[in-house]
């Protein structure tokens, strides 16, 4: 009951259940992108399983705050840079991103020749890596979480409510990113700036999130008006009919000049 009559509660809610969305839309939309290799019929069957495995990461973490708290002791250093089991996690995890989204952006653009010669993804192989980045970013939304707030019952609220969202916008959102091959190379590259701030973060060289999503934010607002232009090209494009016979001028609608 303290929840509902607090409105300093429901405003760390409220600001928490956002951050969890917009985390949550980086791993929906590679999920999404992972997701696509796979056969049609297969595709949303992924979706589900990715983002329902993210969910229990996430309460995992919540679960062990202790452990999630420990992981910023240091482990070892390395050229004078203290180096942390987070630390350890992000670095890899930025490693995993960039790598992928790099082969992913080369499979879209030169890969035509590998995509007809080369064996179609299995979709044990599209969970593995959707699992992977499930932890690199739950640890991402669950240490955001606990520098926000300090009750649980609002972290696992807001990101059980985060993820249904996403549960429910992912077929929207995987539809929209396949059917727009510009949105997919602008979404790649979004992962490769996540994992470049992933790996910053691993250094203990912390990148303000609105350096990083600012820009996002405005590329995909361009992009919306790059689509938005070219669907009115496309509706403005009229038909025009020509005639299909032409005798000395004239239009099929004329009469032939009779020669006598």
């Amino acid at each position: 009951m303290e929840f509902l009559a607090s409105p300093e509660l429901w405003i760390a809610f409220a600001t928490l259940l956002l951050l969890e969305i917009v985390l949550g839309i980086d791993n929906v939309v590679f999920i999404s992108i992972l997701a696509g290799r796979l056969p049609e019929h297969q595709q949303a069957r992924a979706r589900t399983i990715g983002l329902s495995l993210a969910l229990v990461t996430r309460l995992i973490l919540l679960a062990s705050l202790s452990w999630v708290i420990g992981l910023t002791a240091p482990l070892f250093t390395v050229l004078g840079q203290e180096i942390s089991g987070r630390d350890l996690i992000l670095l890899l995890g930025g490693l995993f991103l960039l790598g992928k989204a790099t082969y992913e952006i080369h499979e879209h653009l030169e890969g035509e020749e590998h995509a007809r010669s080369g064996k179609a993804a299995s979709f044990g192989a599209v969970i593995v890596q959707i699992l992977i980045l499930d932890i690199v970013f739950s640890l991402d939304s669950v240490i955001t979480a606990v520098g926000m707030v300090d009750q649980l019952f609002i972290m696992v609220a807001a990101v059980v409510v985060a993820m249904v969202v996403m549960l429910v916008s992912a077929g929207a959102i995987s539809a929209f990113v396949n059917r727009h091959p510009t949105v997919k190379m602008l979404a790649l590259s979004f992962l490769l700036l996540i994992g470049g701030s992933l790996i910053a973060e691993g250094f203990d060289q912390h990148i303000p999130k609105g350096y990083v999503y600012g820009p996002i934010a405005f590329s995909v607002f361009v992009e919306v008006l790059n689509l938005r232009a070219g669907r009115k090209r496309r509706e403005a494009k009229a038909v025009h009919l020509h005639p299909t016979y032409v005798k000395n001028g004239q239009t099929p609608s004329e009469p032939a000049a009779s020669g006598n």
